[in-house]
């Protein structure tokens, strides 16, 4: 029989260290409240450390460095730092990278006194869960406030013969065995584009299958067209409109997706990246009177994040959509702001969206098909990062940044990028936007020369050269 703890009780229970959870757990703590972060993973983190945010990042930034990608504008695409790249390369850094992220959450959870439980979590009713530890033991606690911040796991269809070293997913790929001469990517969503620009560059053939006609659909379609181009132009073969019907493995590396028509595709390896499921199915949350959709993702009010359960909240990539790190940090301190009673902002109108593929895209605020559709009159500026000096001292062929402003107040409604730095140059947009700012700030401010910031300038002259003269 496993052995059995007695009832502790907390003024907050977090389950799940992610993003979200960690954020959650150390503004309770400072407001003087007592918390429990339970992580059933090996070690706190939850996905963004350990398979997502983190570890995709430090792959795609090990990719470009190890690779002289940012070089080659000037080089030639022959041009290499490194000439016999090895999956062991890339894992060097990682662990580098994620222990240092390990350690610096350890120790902001120790220096705010925040409990923490390595184990699993199922709710028993709905103040209480029970824990199940390392050595099967069985932990009890209550609590007057929970937080589910359990986050996602990729979705694993049954029809996909998944292996671990030949046919993955978005997880797994990570600790791929080898780097493949060829891959292909099933799904062209954020994760999959992203895993199939970081093998492009890493000089693999790539094709990426995806049933929609289009890719990416959220962001403006002017940034999509560029990005679509650019992977084109590097021989990613995009197959859009394409509904696999079967995939084999017909000895090692030897890998075929068959898609509907009759169409093969052959390739070393399959990263399978079509969505991601809430991770909900162990908490037993009939016990607590919750339900979640079909994706295993829970509802909440969108401005407190509080589920239909009063006293529970749910917060991060298990609430859906925008799935981003930086949402789930603010999502979870704005929670536990919610639930203990505590003064809390309102979750910002316009937060920037970043995808960390080769090259990056970021965007905030509205796309011009949203401008449209409000029957809004508005014009677009556009730069190419070629036409600024720093682009021209960095090699870069490729790179655009789009504003689009209000004709008749002449507010920032939308800024959109690809390309090098793009989600670092967003946040100029981003602040403009939501301090309301209009066309005047982009062309009456300096920026500084050179850098590829100047692309903000010429892009507000680009549009106000076509806008009518503001009256004063």
């Amino acid at each position: 029989m496993p052995q059995e703890f007695s009832l502790e009780h907390y003024d907050l229970i977090v389950i799940g260290s992610g993003p979200a959870g960690r954020r959650a757990a150390i503004q309770a703590a400072k407001f003087g409240r007592s918390v429990l972060v339970v992580e059933k993973g090996r070690r706190v983190g939850g996905v963004s450390v350990h398979t997502g945010t983190i570890p995709s990042k430090t792959l795609r930034e090990t990719v470009l460095n190890l690779t002289g990608w940012r070089e080659r504008g000037f080089y030639g695409r022959s041009y290499r730092v490194k000439q016999d790249i090895c999956a062991e390369d890339l894992r060097a850094r990682l662990h580098i990278t994620l222990n240092h992220e390990i350690e610096v959450l350890e120790n902001q959870f120790a220096r705010n006194k925040v409990t923490t439980m390595r184990g699993e979590a199922r709710f028993v009713d709905t103040h209480k869960i029970e824990v199940i530890g390392e050595s099967g033991e069985i932990h009890h606690f209550s609590a007057g406030r929970f937080l589910i911040a359990v986050g996602t796991k990729p979705f694993r269809p049954d029809y996909v013969p998944f292996d671990g070293r030949y046919i993955l997913d978005s997880d797994e790929i990570l600790e791929i065995a080898e780097l493949p001469r060829a891959i292909t990517v099933i799904g062209a969503g954020v994760i999959g584009v992203e895993y199939a620009s970081i093998f492009s560059a890493l000089d693999c053939h790539v094709t990426l299958v995806e049933p929609r006609n289009s890719m990416l659909d959220f962001i403006d379609s002017e940034l999509v067209a560029d990005f679509t181009h650019q992977l084109r132009d590097r021989g990613i073969a995009l197959r859009f409109g394409s509904k696999v019907e079967r995939i084999e493995k017909h000895g090692p590396g030897q890998c075929e997706v068959l898609l509907e028509g009759g169409r093969r595709v052959r390739s070393d390896v399959i990263l399978f990246a079509a969505g991601r499921m809430g991770s909900t199915t162990a908490l037993n949350l009939d016990a607590c009177n919750l339900e979640t959709d079909h994706r295993g993702r829970l509802k909440v009010d969108p401005m407190t994040f509080q589920t239909s359960v009063p006293h529970i909240y749910a917060a991060g990539d298990v609430i859906g959509f925008p799935s981003l790190a930086s949402t789930s940090m603010e999502q979870g301190r704005i929670a536990a702001c919610q639930a203990l009673g505590e003064t809390a902002y309102d979750p910002p109108e316009y937060f920037p969206y970043g995808i960390y593929a080769v090259p990056e895209i970021s965007t905030v605020g509205m796309t011009e098909e949203e401008v449209k559709d409000r029957g809004i009159p508005y014009e677009c500026g556009v730069a190419r990062f070629r036409e600024t000096s720093r682009g021209h001292i960095m090699g870069l062929e490729t790179g655009l940044l789009k504003m689009i402003f209000s004709l008749k107040t002449r507010r920032l409604l939308g800024c959109h990028i690809v390309g090098e730095g793009a989600t670092e140059l967003v946040h100029i947009g981003q602040a403009v936007l939501n301090l309301k700012g209009t066309l005047e700030y982009f062309v009456e401010n300096t920026f500084n020369y050179p850098t590829l910031a100047e692309a903000y300038k010429i892009a507000a002259l680009d549009a106000w050269n076509r806008m009518p003269p503001l009256e004063r």
